[in-house]
C-alpha cells in the first residue's frame, strides 16, 4: 500500500517539462485545458497520497486506533517505514493547507478591493480608466467583466496599441481564462511541482489571449508590439490585482512576443508524445492514489475486525 501511495508523489516531479513541451508544441487554448486538467488532477491524487499517509501513521497508534473502532492498531509492513513516511505527509499537507488557506485569503481581499475600485467609477463599455501614474492593465473577473487600464498605460501606448492591448484583455474575458488561473493557484500548493506547472498555465493563458487578439485585430506584429510596450511601461509599477486576474504584461513576454512573430506550427509528433505523456503521467497518478486508498480503507477494514486479513 505504502509503494502504491508515492507513486503521484514521484510522477507529478514529470509534470512541469512535460507541460513545457505540450505548451511549446500545442495551440494555446488547447494546452490550457490539458494542463489545468492535468494539474487538478495531479493534486487531488497527491492530497489523497498524502492523506492516506497520514491517517495510516496515525492509525498505528492504539489512542487513534481505539478512536476509530479499529480492533487493533493498523498493521503494515515496516513501522520503521510508515511512521517516518507519516509524519512528513502530516507536515507536508499541513503547510499546503495553510498555504492554500492564506493565498485564498489573499486573493479574495485582492478581488475585492479591485471591484471596489472599478465600482466607484464610471465606465465606457467594459473599459474602466483608473486614474494612477503606474502603468497596469488587467481583465478583471465577476459579473460584469471589466478591463482595468491606469492611465499610466494609456499614456504609454499609441492609439492602435491600446485598441491591441483592449483585444488581448477582452480575449482573457471571453475564454475564461480567470477559472483557469484559479484552478492553477488552487493546485499549486498540493505539491512542489504543481507550482512550476502553475507558471506555465499562466503562460497558456497569456498565449491564448495572444493568439485571440492577433486573429481578432488581423495583425500579429501590433498584438506583440503593444505587449512589450505595456511590459516595458509596467516593468517596475507595482500591481495589487489578484494572481488570478490575468494582465498581458504576466509571463515571459521576450517569448510571447517571439511566438507572435513566428507563424504558427500544426501538431507535431513530439508535440502529440509530450501531450500523451503527461496525460498518461496523471492518469497512472490518479489511479494509483485511488488504488491505494482503497487498499487503505481495506486495511482498515481488517482492523475494525469485519474482514479477515
Amino acid at each position: 500500500m505504502i509503494a502504491v501511495l508515492l507513486v503521484p508523489l514521484a510522477l507529478t516531479f514529470l509534470a512541469p517539462p512535460l507541460a513545457r513541451r505540450t505548451l511549446d508544441r500545442f495551440a494555446p487554448v488547447v494546452a490550457l485545458r490539458v494542463l489545468t486538467a492535468s494539474a487538478l488532477a495531479l493534486a487531488g491524487a497527491c492530497v489523497a497520497a498524502l492523506g492516506a499517509l497520514v491517517l495510516t501513521g496515525l492509525l498505528k497508534v492504539p489512542a487513534f486506533a481505539a478512536l476509530g473502532d479499529l480492533v487493533h492498531p493498523l498493521r503494515t509492513s515496516s513501522d520503521y517505514v510508515v511512521l517516518p513516511l507519516a509524519v512528513a505527509a502530516t507536515g507536508v499537507l499541513t503547510l499546503s493547507v495553510l498555504t492554500l488557506l492564506r493565498s485564498a485569503v489573499r486573493q479574495v481581499r485582492a478581488l475585492r478591493v479591485a471591484r471596489k475600485q472599478v465600482e466607484s467609477r464610471p465606465a465606457v463599455g467594459d473599459l474602466c480608466v483608473v486614474e494612477s501614474s503606474h502603468a497596469d492593465a488587467y481583465a478583471l473577473p465577476g459579473r460584469p467583466h471589466r478591463i482595468v487600464v491606469t492611465t499610466g498605460m494609456l499614456r504609454s501606448l499609441g492609439a492602435a496599441e491600446r485598441e491591441a492591448l483592449f483585444a488581448h484583455e477582452r480575449a482573457h474575458n471571453r475564454g475564461g481564462h480567470h477559472y483557469f488561473l484559479a484552478a492553477a493557484e488552487f493546485a499549486a500548493p498540493c505539491h512542489p511541482a504543481l507550482r512550476a506547472v502553475r507558471g506555465t498555465i499562466r503562460l497558456a493563458a497569456e498565449r491564448a489571449a495572444d493568439e485571440a487578439a492577433a486573429t481578432a485585430v488581423g495583425d500579429r506584429r501590433l498584438i506583440a508590439t503593444a505587449i512589450a510596450r505595456a511590459a516595458l511601461a509596467g516593468h517596475a509599477a507595482p500591481s495589487t490585482r489578484p494572481d488570478f486576474a490575468p494582465a498581458a504584461t504576466t509571463g515571459p513576454v521576450p517569448q510571447r512576443v517571439a511566438a507572435l512573430l513566428t507563424p504558427p506550427e500544426g501538431h507535431s509528433s513530439a508535440a502529440r508524445c509530450a501531450a500523451l505523456l503527461l496525460v498518461a503521467c496523471t492518469a497512472v497518478s490518479v489511479t494509483a492514489g485511488a488504488a491505494g486508498a482503497v487498499t487503505f480503507h481495506h486495511a482498515v477494514e481488517v482492523a475494525q475486525g469485519e474482514n479477515r486479513p
